[in-house]
């Protein structure tokens, strides 16, 4: 397959810009960047860097992990969100240890069988611990990709199998060369062709930018979802959460009546929290962590 005339322009701005960031460095383990790949999920790099280093600290291998509660890995989650993550972490390192000897497989497939491991996830590891080929595709990639080859701003919100197979085709052959092609893409996503206020004038590919030479035409797909805070659900579920993990042991129904004042969307957050396994009853009215 002939190079992509995206390839030296991106590996090149990549080998002079990338941050220095813990599961990219050479020491990193297989279970640090899986770790930080669910942990970055719809999270900032800014607050995972602090959450990833605690968690290392404590679990520096799946099974340290596995050998504590579930609820222990949703109390270290802190305030990361969407903490069902902290539950995935922590099933998966459970899985690794009993299917795997502790280690973090080395096998898409493998990788793929994890609980709470999916496409995207599974491709990242491979690539970015095992340096292997694979299609790598986050909101970054795809907007990059998008952009570059397509000319359109943003995305559509579902991957497609013309998208999948676009991105297949510019993966470079040699696998290590690919692993770093896959960061190095999401890296220009996430620094300069960034979703909004995109920095053309630093980008290494402005030149071959189908978007660009396009005139930049506005986004016309499906709406893109804006992710709502105050009074929602996600805040109210967050707040009953942040109850029992600030906690020394199980909580009385009070504590959490007093966290979020109205009735009918705390007792349907709590009945949430319950059935997702975030949190256990123990006892009439006393909740914990599992």
């Amino acid at each position: 397959m002939p190079a992509s005339p995206l390839h030296e322009p991106i590996l090149d701005w990549y080998d002079e810009h990338a941050r220095d960031l813990p599961w990219r460095r050479p020491e990193a383990s297989p279970w640090s960047v899986l770790v930080s790949e669910l942990m970055l999920q719809q999270t900032p790099v800014n607050r995972v860097l602090p959450v990833h280093a605690a968690w290392l600290e404590r679990w520096p291998e799946p099974a340290d992990l596995a050998a504590e509660p579930a609820g222990e890995a949703v109390r270290a989650w802190g305030r990361l969100g969407y903490p069902r993550r902290a539950l995935r972490l922590h099933a998966a390192a459970v899985a690794i240890t009993e299917r795997h000897g502790g280690v973090v497989p080395d096998d898409h497939a493998a990788l793929l069988a994890l609980p709470g491991v999916g496409e995207y996830t599974a491709a990242a590891v491979a690539s970015f611990a095992y340096g292997q080929r694979h299609v790598v595709l986050d909101t970054n990639v795809r907007r990059v990709l998008g952009r570059s080859l397509d000319g359109v701003e943003h995305p559509r919100p579902s991957l497609t199998r013309a998208e999948r197979e676009r991105a297949t085709a510019v993966v470079p052959d040699d696998a290590p060369t690919a692993a770093t092609w896959a960061v190095a893409v999401m890296e220009l996503g996430a620094l300069v062709c960034t979703a909004s206020g995109p920095r053309c004038g630093d980008c290494p590919v402005a030149d071959l930018c189908a978007w660009r030479a396009a005139g930049y035409p506005a986004y016309d797909g499906p709406a893109r979802r804006v992710q709502a805070w105050d009074g929602t659900d996600r805040q109210c579920r967050g707040r009953l959460l942040s109850v029992l993990r600030d906690a020394d042991g199980p909580v009385h129904r009070s504590a959490l009546d007093a966290a979020w004042a109205p009735e009918p969307q705390r007792l349907r957050c709590l009945a949430g929290l319950l059935a997702d396994g975030l949190l256990v009853q123990v006892a009439d009215d006393v909740f914990a962590l599992p």
